[in-house]
């Protein structure tokens, strides 16, 4: 029995570890290694409206995988023989959801959905961020698109 707890405590370590090492970020102000050194390009406009918003948490399958086998192995200490084998089965399935819906509650934050009016084409746009940095109706702001990546940054 206590090798069991400890298994499933150190499984639970390991998921919770991942879980962390997962994060990523949606800030305006934040560069991924890959975005290093890769030209943008820049158009100058006027924020029209700001939102607050929620950004849900992104699923990772790997902590999903683990929280369906960490719920299979608890769910197969309850009762003998078929009992084991079924609670298991619900164990998994319940370990895997419940897990599913953490990870979008717990990596929930807010954010920032900015619709901003483009000089010249006055064609209008939107982009969701990080509300990590304050942007106001009728501001001035620097649209930066390329990489895959879009964010609004004050002028």
């Amino acid at each position: 029995m206590f090798y069991k707890m400890t298994r499933l405590a150190l499984l639970g370590s390991l998921s919770l570890g991942l879980l962390a090492g997962c994060a990523t970020s949606d800030s305006a102000a934040v560069y991924s290694q890959g975005q290093m050194r890769r030209a943008q390009t820049v158009e100058l406009g006027t924020v029209v409206s700001v939102s607050n918003v929620k950004m849900e948490g992104k699923n990772n399958e790997l902590l999903t995988l683990g929280g369906a086998a960490l719920g299979g192995l608890a769910g197969s200490e309850l009762g003998g023989g078929r009992g084991s084998i079924a609670g298991g089965i619900v164990g998994a399935l319940a370990g895997g959801f419940g897990t599913q819906a953490a990870q979008r509650s717990l990596g929930t934050k807010n954010a920032l959905e900015v619709t901003v009016k483009l000089d010249g084409s006055g064609r209008m746009i939107s982009i969701v961020q990080d509300a990590d940095i304050p942007l106001a109706a009728g501001q001035r702001v620097r649209v930066l698109t390329g990489s895959g990546d879009d964010r609004v940054v004050p002028f």
